[in-house]
């Protein structure tokens, strides 16, 4: 299919990130480059703002005749109410349907025709629309974009179509486990504030949706000033500057009665929910506490401390040989299949964590040596441990790298986050500047005797209770 949707799952990214590994070698047979190479050698990202306040990034890249190109917007789930929770999911599923001046055969017919391949996702915060195709097919590329954000048609005959294909991939994601922990986690972590909704919205929601509700949601949101063009590849500059202008100037950046929406701060509340099932094979468990937000001094050191506890697969060979203290108790005592570390940053919090996937009788081991390892890093951290967080983090965002549509997806991320695009040599300084001290500092600021938000589905009886892992957050010695 030339036409995809996805929910982006941040946890689903940290988990993708930890596992990148750092690229030595340039592709078509070109000589390999270390490190420090690649940092001297990224490109600039140059940044270029239109009248109405849209912001347009792109970065050239070598070597490529391709390009990605696409619209990042600041709206997610995070800016709907309870009662329409989900809109912007649905809204992505209309978007390739067809627009005023390209009924849906006929764009589907642009995009293959080119041998385009055109996207979208949304995330709590963020929603993308993207394309990558060939470089020459850029300024086609924007007018395609422009058409699916500006002119959707939203017909109800495609309302109703789509809704069936929304009610399904929601019973779909309920297989996910991954993904259903991790909005609990959410729910409890963030209850009664709009960080808490699920991206996907509930199925009642999703039944009684209107045209209306897109259209508001669009009006809403849609601003010129809430958006970034961005593009990567062997793109030009001025070329996409240009195409904005004619596809995108007339972008709204006003609103209705001067009512910007303002994000309501969103309460952390140490908690849990348990969802106990017996029949399950394997529990699915997520701990964490409140995290930095995503421009937040402290998000490097909790990146560093993040990196230091790692991941563990049972799959992979030699886990009783890693430095990872974590991932050695693991693999000694077979206490999980699995465990990921996390640390999800939104514009004003955040939620540092530990996913972990075990049988029903190491729950208990496994929490325990979890929140062992937070107690490491808020006391006893060593310049060896720090170091091997620090090469790992840097190993992830090299990998990020790799390929135009990540690039383009961190362009858009980053202006839309912090501004501008922070280049890769910045946050390698930034990593550097990080000390064992500043770990056990920052990590006893957001971790030690904190009460933690935990999420818990299968066969859990053996869970400890909630006031037993609330003790396990700090350590009583003399």
């Amino acid at each position: 299919m030339i036409f995809t949707y996805r929910v982006f799952s941040t946890l689903r990214r940290a988990f993708s990130e930890s596992h990148s590994h750092i690229l030595v070698s340039l592709k078509h047979g070109q000589a390999s480059v270390n490190y420090a190479q690649s940092l001297v050698g990224a490109p600039e990202t140059r940044l270029t703002a239109l009248e109405n306040g849209l912001r347009i990034a792109s970065e050239k890249a070598g070597d490529t005749a391709t390009c990605t190109v696409g619209l990042w917007i600041c709206a997610g789930s995070r800016y709907e109410s309870e009662r329409n929770n989900g809109v912007g999911f649905f809204l992505e599923h209309m978007a390739f349907k067809g627009t005023k001046n390209y009924p849906q055969s006929t764009l589907e017919q642009e995009v293959e025709s080119m041998g385009a391949h055109l996207s979208a996702y949304i995330s709590r915060e963020h929603t993308a629309y993207y394309m990558k195709t060939l470089a020459k097919d850029l300024p086609k590329a924007v007018e395609l974009l422009s058409e699916v954000v500006q002119s959707s048609l939203l017909s109800e005959a495609d309302l109703e179509q789509q809704r069936a294909v929304v009610l399904r991939e929601l019973e779909e994601v309920e297989g996910d486990l991954q993904e259903v922990c991790l909005d609990l986690l959410h729910a409890t972590a963030f209850q009664g504030t709009p960080l808490g909704h699920s991206v996907l919205g509930p199925s009642s929601n999703a039944r009684v949706l209107a045209r209306q509700d897109l259209v508001e949601y669009i009006d809403s949101h849609y601003k010129a000033p809430r958006m970034v063009l961005a593009a990567a590849g062997d793109v030009n500059h001025e070329e996409l500057v240009s195409s904005a202008k004619t596809h995108f100037s007339g972008l709204p950046f006003e609103y209705r009665d001067d009512a910007a929406p303002v994000l309501p701060p969103c309460r952390f509340t140490g908690s849990e929910i348990r969802v106990r099932d017996d029949a399950m094979p394997l529990a699915h468990i997520a701990i964490a506490v409140e995290g930095a937000s995503a421009t937040s001094p402290d998000i490097v050191p909790l990146m560093v401390a993040n990196s230091i506890i790692g991941s563990y697969d049972v799959t992979c060979l030699g886990g009783e040989h890693m430095s990872n203290r974590l991932a050695r108790q693991a693999a000694k005592h077979n206490l999980c299949h699995s465990f990921q570390s996390f640390h999800l940053s939104y514009s004003d919090t955040g939620l540092l964590g530990i996913y972990f996937v075990t049988d029903g009788l190491h729950i208990d081991d496994m929490m325990h040596w979890s929140q062992n390892a937070w107690m490491n890093l808020c006391t006893t951290v060593t310049e060896s441990d720090v170091a091997r967080g620090k090469n790992a983090l840097k190993a992830s965002l090299v990998g990020q790298q790799n390929g135009t549509t990540p690039i383009c997806d961190d362009i858009g991320r980053h202006i839309l986050n912090y501004g501008r695009r922070i280049p890769l040599a910045e946050w390698d300084a930034r990593i550097d500047a990080v000390t064992p001290k500043m770990v056990r500092d920052v990590c006893s600021e957001y971790i030690y005797d904190k009460c933690p938000a935990v999420a818990a589905i299968g066969p859990i009886e053996q869970l400890p209770d909630y006031n037993r892992m609330r003790s396990a957050m700090y350590w009583l010695r003399f």
